[in-house]
């Protein structure tokens, strides 16, 4: 049985980030959507083959605009994540990604800050600081 309007009203939207190991953009991105999202979307983040850490110029990159994802642990990505959540953006792993019906899937293309600098970090997590303001607006909106 569908939802009524003002059940689907006051669910809160859920938002899955998925890059290969979840250690760089998908967590900038998820910093991103949980800072400017203000308690309004749920964030969840996964890797398809998540590294043992966060990329350390990533997290060095959020932390100059004042996001701290110290605290997060790359993680593996499994369809039930993707079920629970009503948009998944993936970040070149798409073909990793179960598809279910229903779902709003994004695939962004972005570079992967593995081995880069934090100059070239800078550029990337401005870039996705740009589309998750736009992803907020529509969802929020």
């Amino acid at each position: 049985m569908p939802d009524t309007p003002s059940e689907t009203a006051s669910a809160k939207p859920s938002v899955l980030f998925v890059c290969v190991h979840n250690a760089g953009r998908s967590q900038m991105a998820a910093g991103w959507l949980a800072h400017l999202g203000a308690g309004r979307i749920e964030v969840r983040s996964a890797g398809s083959a998540p590294a043992e850490q966060i990329n350390p110029v990533a997290v060095e990159a959020m932390r100059e605009v004042g996001i701290d994802i110290t605290g997060e642990q790359p993680k593996v990505l499994t369809p039930e994540a993707v079920q629970a959540s009503d948009v998944v953006i993936t970040m070149g792993c798409g073909d990793a990604c179960p598809i279910f019906p229903g779902k709003r899937y994004e695939d962004w293309k972005l570079d992967d800050p593995a081995g880069q600098g934090i100059e070239s970090v800078r550029v990337i997590r401005d870039e996705i600081r740009d589309r998750i303001e736009q992803l907020v607006g529509e969802l929020t909106g």
